[in-house]
């Protein structure tokens, strides 16, 4: 059985900066009004400080380390697809979450890779403090660079909670984006291709 996120150990090496981030969290539930040695919040610090840490890992992966675990020689499909990759990123803008699925395709030339990997490249990206545009572009621009495909498209699409708890509070609202490269940005068949295979 998996032991739950928050009393799980933080790594000696990580100890440091997570207990430096709670102990900032125990200032801002001070200046918000509440009172952060009530029962109720006496743990919630180092909670929030796991969380926050959890949710920004991407910032300590490498994504071309990543995908260079697992490319095997080409093994004949003209087109790959991998759909509903689902993510969680923050917001860069309010530190809120933004969540949904990716859509990642790519047309092999001499290497493919892992399909696990695309989950994981996605996952790298997204955690960290992002804007979904940007996330969807480097996650195009991580598999072109580092395998070299013919081509390679991406599509998200995210709900923002800074758009659905603040601001606007419009709850239906979703963000779609997308992004390709080589014969994706050359061949629209291709592009319209990848796109009936999603749906």
């Amino acid at each position: 059985m998996r032991e739950d996120f928050d009393t799980q150990p933080v790594p000696a090496s990580e100890q440091a900066t997570v207990e430096a981030i709670a102990a900032h969290y125990r200032e801002i539930l001070r200046l918000v009004g509440d009172d952060p040695s009530r029962e109720g919040l006496l743990k919630t610090p180092m909670r929030a400080a796991k969380a926050i840490w959890f949710s920004t890992k991407g910032f300590r992966q490498n994504p071309a380390e990543i995908l260079n675990q697992a490319i095997f020689d080409y093994a004949g499909s003209k087109m790959v697809v991998v759909k509903d990759i689902e993510f969680y990123s923050l917001c860069e803008h309010h530190i809120l979450p933004f969540f949904g699925t990716v859509n990642v395709g790519y047309i092999p030339q001499g290497k493919m890779i892992g399909l696990s990997k695309l989950a994981r490249l996605v996952d790298a990206v997204a955690r960290r403090l992002q804007v979904q545009e940007r996330m969807t572009a480097q996650i195009c621009e991580e598999l072109q660079n580092t395998l070299h495909p013919a081509g390679v498209i991406v599509t998200c699409t995210a709900q923002h909670l800074c758009m659905k708890m603040r601001g606007v509070e419009k709850q239906l609202a979703a963000t779609d984006t997308y992004d390709y490269s080589g014969a994706f940005a050359a061949n629209p068949a291709l592009r319209q291709e990848f796109f009936s295979l999603i749906k």
